[in-house]
């Protein structure tokens, strides 16, 4: 009983929120697109010529707004590569791949379509599947972030910039702490479009420290 009251709460607030309305009046596949726009606003990021690596990319929002951004007089101008376990309807102009990060094959496959070219912006909504556990699942977060960091490193650019997704709780601080290794520049930012009742909190690292790894 307690899980029907709870579903229905969900739907009610899903078909009400503003955000989903404005998704689909602007043919946004998810609501959240608009987390990504007001933290490319915020920060200035995501500008004609660039090369987008998107992970976690389905159903495709992020790569939508990015494929706007990218677009002058009706033709990209840059690169977007999405990748994502769960397959994803083809948005035009974005190269796709299907399979899980994690995996080491999947990564060089990514690697390999990158060739030498390099990326200026890292932005990634992963999130792994959460068991409730609080302390297992601050290690699935945390290792998440943590590939994204990886892969950041070795192949942005000297001025680029990784968004992730993570999650206040046990873990956090380890993450921010990453990064700030990392980055010479890191912000948390919360967008109103997350719903309150999120604990999701968006890290932005911008400037590598050591890019002779690049």
């Amino acid at each position: 009983m307690g899980k029907k009251k709870t579903s229905k709460a969900w739907v009610h607030q899903h078909i009400n929120d503003p955000y989903v309305k404005m998704a689909q009046q602007k043919g946004y596949r998810a609501r959240a697109a608009f987390k990504l726009l007001e933290i490319i606003e915020t920060e200035r990021l995501l500008h004609p010529g660039n090369v987008v690596v998107d992970l976690g990319a389905a159903p495709g929002s992020w790569s939508q707004v990015a494929r706007e951004r990218l677009t002058q007089n009706g033709q990209i101008n840059g690169r977007i590569i999405a990748l994502d376990m769960l397959p994803m309807e083809p948005i035009d102009g974005v190269e796709f791949i299907l399979g899980d990060f994690r995996e080491d094959e999947v990564l060089d496959q990514l690697k390999n379509l990158l060739g030498d070219q390099k990326v200026d912006l890292v932005i990634s909504d992963m999130a792994p599947n959460l068991s409730g556990v609080a302390a297992a699942d601050s290690v699935r977060i945390q290792h998440v972030c943590e590939l994204a960091l990886d892969f950041a490193q070795q192949h942005l650019t000297p001025n680029g910039a990784l968004i992730v997704k993570a999650f206040h709780g046990s873990g956090f601080s380890q993450i921010v702490k990453s990064f700030k290794e990392h980055f010479r520049q890191v912000n948390t930012r919360k967008p109103k479009s997350s719903r309150d009742r999120s604990a999701e909190t968006f890290l932005v690292g911008r400037q590598l420290k050591n890019t002779s790894v690049c």
